[in-house]
């Protein structure tokens, strides 16, 4: 059986953002997470791009979180990226918004986000 290939954006669910600067946010999070794989983890860049992209947005409640599961994709050794507000339009500059994970093996990363609510 083929390895299947994915990312997780995870999104706080305890700050207002409207959909647009949602969809900005999180497609920060998916375009860093494929440059950093493409560098760093080629085998689960190449396997998620051949395979179609797959991208899943979930909510987390808030930055603890959030920072939880860094710390468990940093620990598990797959690709993920922190994403930062620079403050220009709805939010305060500096404020954390969403966690991009992945790409990697749907079964580690789901070992992680699984249990989250879809976004």
């Amino acid at each position: 059986m083929n390895e299947e290939f994915k990312m997780v954006i995870a999104v706080r669910g305890d700050i207002k953002l409207s959909p647009g600067k949602m969809a900005a946010q999180v497609a920060h999070a998916a375009v860093n997470c494929a440059f950093s794989a493409k560098k760093n983890y080629k085998k689960f860049f190449k396997g998620w791009y051949d395979e179609g992209q797959k991208k899943v947005v979930v909510k987390v409640k808030n930055m603890e979180e959030l920072r939880e599961l860094q710390f468990q994709a940093k620990s598990d050794g797959l690709p993920n990226s922190l994403i930062t507000d620079a403050g220009h339009t709805q939010l305060p500059p500096g404020t954390v918004t969403c966690l991009g994970i992945g790409p990697g093996p749907e079964e580690a990363i789901d070992k992680i986000t699984g249990h989250l609510k879809l976004g």
